[in-house]
């Protein structure tokens, strides 16, 4: 594990998005100011007000779940376990030159 990285697991059948509030809530940081890692298309995680809905889910790329699991401080593995959305695939952002972002 890096250093510097707080350990939070995933719950069994959580959402994404519940999962980013927990882990932004052990970084002291704002649910918002997490999501700003990713690049977001077609996005509904958020009120109208900015605020990060608590019942959305998301669908990250590859490299999207990288970056969540190393949040998390562990192995991609884990969260694909136990996060229903975490290895669903849409081809929309997980081809073509957008790739490697997350």
């Amino acid at each position: 594990m890096t250093a510097g990285v707080l350990r939070t697991e995933p719950l069994a059948g959580e959402l994404t998005v519940s999962l980013i509030n927990r882990v932004a809530a052990r970084y002291g940081l704002t649910a918002a100011g997490v999501l700003r890692l990713w690049t977001c298309r077609n996005s509904p995680t958020r009120h109208d007000g900015g605020s990060v809905r608590a019942d959305a889910e998301v669908v990250l790329n590859e490299a999207g779940r990288g970056v969540l699991a190393e949040l998390c401080g562990v192995e991609p593995a884990v969260p694909a376990r136990a996060l229903p959305a975490f290895t669903v695939d849409d081809p929309k952002i997980s081809a073509g030159r957008e790739v490697a972002l997350a």
